[in-house]
């Protein structure tokens, strides 16, 4: 497979160039060279085929030789949004939801909550989104919303989404909703996954009363990061049938 570069600046014309970290890993760890071809993404749909022009110290000059309008995504968009588990965790969970086709993810303010979504976090969540999408081919990014507390996206998530949030003992099994949903169409998804302790007592009856329906994930108790994957490969599933 052609290596794969994240190009942050929209391509546009025969030129693009690699910076920071890109440009780092094709010049310094690949050993880039003039004459050799990549395949370019910037984000926003498509792919390119460019060829290596010039390798400085901290950028990669390319010639663009071809635009291929590949897509990856799923046909419906999926919000997943989570309370953040702490360190390496969440990496590891921004990996999978990208791999797995999440168009949107949230960080999600709760009452029990034990990582805070600050600036840097957020940073280093859109680089983990980059990586991401290098390895599992995605030609569009996942987007990292802005932090959201519980009541505002409860509230304020689109109604005509099938609205679902991790509860466990809910009456509504995993496989049920699979069974149940995969019978019609959907227009899209949005997920939650609450934290380590579980949402609040009052964060559940808010949620049910703004119209989302909570769903069990099983007998076993899963790391917020597992809930969420499982979440999100329940909707992938519904919305590739």
């Amino acid at each position: 497979m052609t290596q794969r570069y994240f190009v942050e600046q929209p391509i546009a014309g025969t030129q693009a160039t690699l910076l920071a970290a890109e440009a780092h890993h094709l010049a310094h760890v690949m050993r880039g060279k003039p004459g050799q071809q990549v395949t370019l993404f910037d984000g926003r749909g498509g792919e390119y085929l460019a060829e290596v022009t010039r390798v400085d110290r901290a950028a990669v000059q390319l010639c663009v030789l071809s635009h291929h309008a590949i897509e990856r995504e799923l046909p419906i968009p999926v919000t997943m949004a989570v309370s953040l588990p702490k360190g390496d965790r969440q990496r590891w969970l921004i990996e999978k939801l990208v791999e797995l086709g999440v168009s949107t993810f949230v960080p999600l303010i709760t009452t029990r909550g034990v990582a805070q979504p600050t600036g840097s976090t957020l940073e280093r969540l859109e680089r983990a989104v980059i990586e991401a999408a290098k390895q599992c081919g995605r030609n569009r990014l996942m987007a990292i919303s802005t932090p959201r507390e519980f009541r505002e996206f409860v509230s304020q998530a689109p109604v005509d989404s099938k609205r679902i949030f991790a509860h466990p003992g809910a009456p509504l099994s995993i496989s049920q909703f699979g069974r149940e949903t995969g019978n019609g169409s959907v227009a899209g998804f949005s997920l939650i996954v609450g934290p380590e302790g579980g949402l609040t007592d009052d964060e559940t009856t808010m949620a049910n009363a703004a119209g989302w329906t909570a769903v069990d994930l099983g007998t076993r108790i899963l790391r917020v990061e597992t809930a969420a994957a499982m979440l999100a490969t329940t909707a992938a599933l519904i919305a590739a049938n």
